[in-house]
């Protein structure tokens, strides 16, 4: 397949609402989902991703900033959005938009009431409460309760549309525990607010592993991410899901070396016998990252193991083609169904969260859809 690119992420958007069934298939049939399309999907094309999404009826987008809201919107995606970390000066926005924001502090629920009163708002306008129960990132302390309540039910501007937390540890099995603990908090923490408020917004706190692992903690809604996109959070549960993301690029040029030559900045690599390498155009700027090079990570050619000889340079690099049949143009998976992103988070010692969200976006994103 031709695209006249240097490199392709290669999304399944197929794959994509097979994942989201065989999620589904593990819920009860009342419990919500809400996706999570931040960083631009994963790096994977908020957009489209987010079309494809609703065509799935799913309940809720999520992300990290308004901007990211504001480009679904300017999309023409009507769906709710939940931004999880609005900052101060992006409340005007968030409000023209109609997204609703995660509230976690004193701080953000006093400085977005004034902005609703600013905007002359006359409904009182959902919002999302954030918990800390043990992940000690953002969110609402226990000590913070009591004049949490207070300020909610002197607050007419606003109304809660859920309450949530994050679990800190869901993928580890020895840490079964903690994630009850937290679960405990979080129900805990829950139901003082829900009855000092007089009504019981949708609670949620369950992420892909949890629904996985854990689906006694599933509530009103779960939060959906990596899991939709093809990652399980365990490499034992990774035949569950479909492949959603492919990344692979294509061979520039092959040369033969003789022994005793080297190759690429830096010599790393010299050739204990004469051999054939291919120039295959995609590099650290891609988000290849550069700890791959000197055989340390490798790529499939025609169905092939190849590894990856000498440094990874800006744009391209290098692989060790000497038992492959092939020929400049052929594909290079990268990552895909062989090898998975796991495979390649292994050898850069990194988590596929990462892998995933480092390719560049001057890496093409091409969409497959029956």
């Amino acid at each position: 397949m031709n695209y006249n690119r240097h490199a392709i992420l290669q999304v399944d958007l197929n794959a994509l609402t097979e994942n989201i069934s065989f999620f589904r298939r593990k819920l009860k049939p009342e419990t919500k989902l809400m996706a999570m399309v931040k960083a631009d999907a994963y790096g994977i094309g908020a957009t489209e991703v987010s079309k494809q999404l609703v065509k799935s009826n799913i309940d809720y987008l999520a992300v990290a900033y308004t901007e990211e809201a504001i480009e679904l919107r300017e999309a023409g995606i009507t769906h709710p959005i939940l931004v999880m970390n609005t900052a101060q000066d992006g409340y005007d926005r968030l409000i023209s938009i109609n997204a609703e924001p995660s509230i976690f502090n004193f701080r953000t629920l006093n400085l977005f009431t004034e902005k609703l009163i600013e905007n002359k708002i006359q409904q009182a306008y959902p919002i999302h409460l954030k918990l800390n129960t043990g992940m000690n990132r953002l969110g609402f302390d226990r000590k913070d309760l009591h004049d949490l309540i207070t300020e909610l039910a002197d607050n007419p501007y606003v109304k809660v549309a859920s309450v949530f937390s994050h679990f800190a540890v869901s993928d580890e099995p020895m840490e079964n525990d903690f994630t009850a603990f937290q679960f405990k908090n979080f129900n805990e923490f829950y139901d003082k607010i829900s009855f000092n408020l007089g009504y019981k917004p949708l609670k949620h706190i369950a992420n892909t592993a949890a629904v996985f692992r854990l689906p006694e903690y599933q509530l009103d809604m779960v939060r959906l991410g990596i899991g939709m996109y093809g990652v399980s959070p365990s490499l034992e549960r990774q035949q569950d899901l479909k492949t959603v993301v492919t990344l692979k690029s294509f061979i520039t040029q092959i040369r033969k070396i003789n022994k005793g030559e080297s190759v690429s900045y830096g010599r790393n690599f010299k050739a204990d016998k004469d051999s054939k390498i291919a120039v295959v155009s995609i590099g650290y700027a891609d988000g290849l990252h550069r700890i791959l090079s000197n055989e340390n990570g490798y790529v499939f050619i025609n169905g092939k193991k190849t590894p990856i000889i000498g440094s990874i340079c800006m744009d391209m690099f290098m692989a060790n083609v000497s038992d492959v049949d092939c020929k400049e143009g052929d594909e290079v998976i990268i990552f895909g169904e062989n090898p998975s992103v796991y495979e390649l988070a292994n050898q850069a010692k990194t988590i596929p969260y990462e892998i995933i969200t480092s390719v560049a976006p001057r890496v093409k994103r091409v969409y497959l859809n029956k």
